[in-house]
């Protein structure tokens, strides 16, 4: 059966993010944009996460932390499973796979709110920098840093799992997330509408102006 299994406001928040992550490391890195963009891709990245957390709670059934966070027994089942290639295909993240979208948003969310407070110590800082110590500066500057290697391991990680599943499971991980149909057998899903996106989206997209609004002025 090839049946829907992501809502469009998950697929757009998985791509956004993807660019918004691409951006920033091309700003910081690379210097392909000013950094004042870097600063501006991190306050969308911030907004993101904020409507994920969202609709995790009020989105879509697939969509919803209830539905892909499991404990510690049914991780491990399924990690065994997988080794054994026995495991039947998820309808939305596995029990280990939802693990991993977790760390993955923690991943970010400390990069994005570390950035608020980092600085170079040359002439390119966060928006709340000057409100902590030198020492406070620098203990943000290091996690920025730290996390950001963290930050590019867990995504060679998530990438090397798609490929996996691919080649040794003949499952293909990337054309859900960009069709919204994978071929699984399931119950009738659940599935919320645009009304509820568009004010998670506003919700989301006021939280973070009023913050920027308030830490640059």
């Amino acid at each position: 059966m090839n049946v829907r299994v992501w809502d469009v406001p998950t697929r757009l928040f998985h791509w956004l993010l993807v660019v918004l992550i691409v951006l920033q490391y091309a700003t910081a890195e690379f210097h392909v944009l000013d950094m004042e963009w870097h600063f501006r891709f991190g306050y969308a990245t911030l907004a993101l996460i904020v409507f994920r957390l969202l609709w995790g709670v009020f989105g879509s059934q697939t969509s919803r932390f209830s539905a892909f966070v499991r404990g510690p027994s049914a991780v491990f089942r399924h990690s065994v499973s997988l080794l054994s290639n026995k495991a039947a295909p998820s309808v939305g993240h596995s029990p280990l796979g939802g693990w991993s979208v977790l760390v993955l948003l923690a991943s970010v969310l400390l990069q994005a709110i570390s950035g608020l407070f980092a600085s170079d110590g040359i002439d390119t800082q966060g928006p709340l920098a000057d409100r902590l110590t030198a020492a406070a500066v620098k203990t943000w500057t290091r996690i920025h840093d730290w996390n950001q290697d963290l930050l590019l391991i867990i995504i060679a990680l998530h990438v090397l799992a798609i490929g996996l599943h691919y080649l040794l499971r003949k499952e293909n991980l990337l054309s859900p997330m960009l069709t919204g149909r994978k071929a699984v057998e399931t119950a009738p899903l659940r599935f919320a509408g645009w009304t509820r996106a568009l004010i998670a989206t506003a919700v989301a997209v006021a939280a973070v102006a009023a913050f920027v609004i308030w830490a640059t002025r």
